[in-house]
């Protein structure tokens, strides 16, 4: 039996929506002159919000593999923005905290970020909000 979301592309159309914010995130973070890709971005505004965050919690939150978490990490740490301190009580572990350029660089970029929110939200009002996190809420669960 044919269900009616068999016919709805839904992915596809969530696929591309997500692109397209990267992809206009992406362009307003190198015409601002920032070295960041929206990956790294990610990762500097996660470990913001938990100062000493772990690269395997951060990977969960992210749903990045640790891999790749470790090589953005890498490079961030070259670049001056975060730093790696011992876990307490597993010497090989690391958490994770951003410098002061680190800090200083997400206070710079942020504004950036929620311009792009507010430009791709445009006219949609809070109900419209509810609804949306209320349908990808439904969809992720039926994933879990």
């Amino acid at each position: 039996m044919t269900h009616h979301s068999d016919q709805r592309a839904y992915f596809f159309k969530i696929d591309t929506t997500i692109k397209k914010i990267r992809n206009a995130l992406q362009k307003q973070l190198t015409e601002a002159g920032f070295d960041l890709t929206v990956d790294q971005w990610v990762l500097i505004d996660h470990i913001f919000r938990r100062q000493g965050i772990s690269q395997n919690e951060l990977a969960e939150l992210t749903f990045k593999d640790p891999p790749t978490v470790t090589r953005i990490i890498d490079l961030l740490e070259k670049k001056g923005l975060v730093e790696r301190g011992p876990a307490a009580g597993d010497r090989r572990k690391f958490n994770l905290f951003l410098t002061k350029t680190g800090e200083s660089t997400y206070n710079q970029v942020f504004p950036i970020v929620a311009d792009i929110r507010r430009k791709g939200w445009g006219s949609l009002n809070e109900s419209d909000y509810q609804h949306f996190v209320r349908i990808m809420d439904s969809i992720y669960q039926n994933f879990t």
